[in-house]
């Protein structure tokens, strides 16, 4: 698995942005997948993630409502939908590919990880 995340970028508060992740080496359809993000000062915090299925996601409350996480298996792809953003939401964005295919909050359980991109958002 070799994970790039892309889409970052600056937006007003209340606006949209959609992140995505691919994997170059085509593995990951059978490892769950999650978005995490990190501000500066503050430790990596989980945002979202899915099972290998897609079926089962789990959302970080501070997101819930105004975050969706998809993926495409057959295009080795997880994408971010970001509506009603926040300054608050501000970080460095990173995706990743768990050990099993089991959806988790938990950061131990994703081996993989991208190299991040930069969400700012303006108040």
């Amino acid at each position: 698995v070799q994970l790039q995340a892309f889409g970052g970028g600056l937006v007003q508060a209340g606006g949209s942005l959609r992140l995505s992740c691919t994997d170059s080496r085509r593995t990951f359809s059978n490892n769950a997948v999650g978005w995490f993000r990190q501000a500066p000062g503050k430790e990596r915090e989980f945002v979202a993630s899915s099972g290998w299925r897609g079926g089962t996601t789990l959302y970080a409350d501070s997101v819930k409502g105004r975050f969706t996480i998809s993926r495409d298996n057959a295009e080795n792809s997880v994408y971010l939908q970001m509506n009603s953003l926040e300054p608050e939401d501000t970080a460095v964005y990173y995706c990743a590919a768990a050990r099993s295919s089991v959806s988790t909050r938990d950061v131990g359980a994703y081996r993989y990880w991208g190299q991040g991109t930069q969400v700012t958002v303006s108040s």
